[in-house]
């Protein structure tokens, strides 16, 4: 459906970059599951870092889904919507071991030149943001 194409832009074999131009990774994107799923496939630069998620349209819930997983044993389930040319994701609340609220939101937005940026912060008592990636993708 429609719904099921709002995240297309992302769809592709990319080369990712930091924000000083230093190479951040690879990942490849494609729609698999008659085309209701986008499944990410990330590799580090030096190859030691790799992670895959299943992103989707949940009717039920009226949100898109990321599930996250990578081999390093972490995961991460965000959820949110497209809003004009960004696809914002977001965890739910949680607590670090200090005993202060945390989330993760993430950002993609789609470049008029068909580069795409990821922009993950992680937001801590509603206000502090720091940021854990900030990665620019172009197309190989």
């Amino acid at each position: 459906t429609e719904k099921h194409a709002e995240f297309d832009f992302w769809i592709g074999d990319w080369i990712v970059t930091n924000p000083d131009g230093s190479a951040a990774g690879t990942n490849l994107i494609k729609k698999i599951q008659n085309k209701c799923v986008l499944q990410e496939n990330w590799t580090s630069a030096k190859g030691n870092f790799t992670g895959t998620s299943n992103n989707f349209y949940n009717y039920k819930t009226e949100q898109w889904e990321q599930i996250w997983v990578d081999n390093q044993g972490q995961s991460l389930h965000l959820k949110g919507n497209r809003k004009g040319n960004q696809m914002i994701l977001q965890t739910d609340e949680a607590k670090n071991d200090k005993g202060q609220t945390y989330y993760h939101r993430v950002t993609w937005t789609s470049n008029q030149d068909g580069s795409v940026r990821q922009l993950w912060e992680t937001i801590t008592n509603g206000s502090e943001v720091s940021i854990a990636f900030d990665g620019l993708y172009k197309r190989k």
